[in-house]
């Protein structure tokens, strides 16, 4: 959603940044207590695809006090006119920008997005260095695939969520309310010491990582008393104790997977080295036949989707 409409008739693709879509979440400002931005570092048709944020987005949504909302990498027209006009990049549920939400949650999936990350944090007014924010900066989380090798882009990380997210970030917005309910004890280090406690959470700044002479990494090294020594990836045990999204967002533009998404389960028996997948989903876990044709049924009636 943007203030200034008039740059849309400039653009290709309007729709990608109306927001307004049949399914969106939009709370009463009095009733949200945190704002979570889950931005994707891709165009609206590739984010919009994404199975990982659209569980997210109702995981979240579904907590009373918290509000989701979705932000994308604006197309090289739209990020030209926005700096031209001083446009801040913001959500689409309510035109926020990021730099005033809690938490903008990046996911990595692949490493040719990395560039659009930092593109992103700095058209939404957030310090791109994570040691350059400051206690009313948002966190910046980092999570997806790529997080298993997150030393590339630590510099940019408030803390990364190591495995799945679907418990770990309730966990995490339960634990910033209370840090701000406290009066911000500890101020910004004071959360991440919090949060570094709950399994999955990996605070960059509470580690140093050790490099050889040529560069190349050789160890991660503990840097405050408070980090734990071994980080361990989060697991979700049983899918069918968990929420999964009935009614998605319809987008107004053709997505790139423009259909019902159904997770039959995750993790493979394989095993084949080459893929990455395959390692990091580890184990297997399945949803039984019922629940995915109730499911369906439930997400075409919610959808229109065949």
């Amino acid at each position: 959603m943007l203030d200034n409409l008039s740059i849309l008739m400039d653009v290709e693709k309007p729709g990608r940044y109306t927001g307004g879509e049949w399914g969106q979440t939009v709370k009463d400002p009095a009733r949200v207590k945190v704002s979570f931005a889950l931005a994707f570092p891709d165009i609206y048709e590739v984010g919009m695809s994404y199975l990982g944020y659209k569980i997210l987005y109702h995981i979240l949504n579904d907590i009373d006090y918290v509000q989701a909302e979705r932000v994308y990498t604006p197309w090289p027209d739209m990020q030209k006119k926005m700096q031209e006009k001083g446009i801040a990049l913001c959500s689409l549920e309510t035109g926020r920008k990021l730099s005033e939400f809690d938490f903008v949650g990046v996911t990595l999936q692949y490493e040719l997005s990395y560039a659009n990350i930092l593109q992103m944090l700095k058209l939404g007014g957030v310090p791109v260095w994570a040691k350059d924010r400051g206690d009313n900066d948002a966190f910046v989380i980092g999570g997806g695939p790529c997080v298993y090798n997150p030393e590339p882009v630590a510099d940019f990380f408030d803390l990364f969520i190591i495995g799945e997210g679907e418990e770990i970030v309730k966990e995490l917005v339960q634990e910033y309310d209370r840090w701000r309910s406290l009066g911000k004890q500890g101020g910004r280090k004071g959360f991440l010491a919090a949060a570094s406690v709950l399994d999955g959470i990996y605070v960059p700044s509470f580690y140093h990582a050790a490099y050889d002479e040529k560069g190349c990494f050789e160890a991660l090294e503990i840097a405050d008393a408070s980090a734990p020594a071994i980080i361990k990836k989060r697991i979700v045990k049983n899918l069918e104790e968990v929420d999964y999204p009935v009614s998605p967002i319809v987008p107004f533009v053709e997505i790139v997977h423009d259909r019902i998404m159904l997770e039959l389960f995750r993790g493979c028996t394989r095993g084949c080295r080459f893929c990455h997948a395959g390692m990091i989903y580890r184990p297997v876990r399945e949803r039984n036949a019922q629940t995915l044709k109730k499911l369906a049924r439930q997400l075409v009636g919610n959808t229109g989707y065949n």
